[in-house]
């Protein structure tokens, strides 16, 4: 009988999760390689649970200039204390950032 109530309770969730198939949080970036974000004091995100868009990568050119080359940042990296918006994937197991959030 304790079992068909945790299959209940079990299905219960994942029948109000169905309804919410992605859900917005806000966390900060805590370090950076490899990359990991704390949501909340009880969950912070490893790299692997992350999937980082292009236009919060690093991209870095080389330019010839009077003076010799020189390297020029076009799009910075995430960076330790950033505030970042964070799309959960249904299920949990993967988080899209959206992008840095201001403070």
């Amino acid at each position: 009988m304790k079992r068909l109530v945790e299959a209940i309770k079990q299905a219960g969730v994942g029948a109000v999760d169905a309804t919410r198939p992605v859900i917005v949080q806000y966390g900060t970036v805590t370090k950076t390689n490899p990359l990991e974000v704390n949501v909340d004091q009880r969950l912070t995100l490893p790299e692997d649970f992350l999937i980082v868009p292009e236009e919060l990568t690093e991209y870095k050119v080389t330019v010839s200039t009077t003076s010799g080359p020189q390297e020029i940042v076009i799009r910075k990296a995430l960076a330790v204390g950033e505030g970042v918006a964070l799309l959960r994937v249904q299920g949990g197991t993967q988080y899209f950032i959206l992008g840095r959030v201001g403070t």
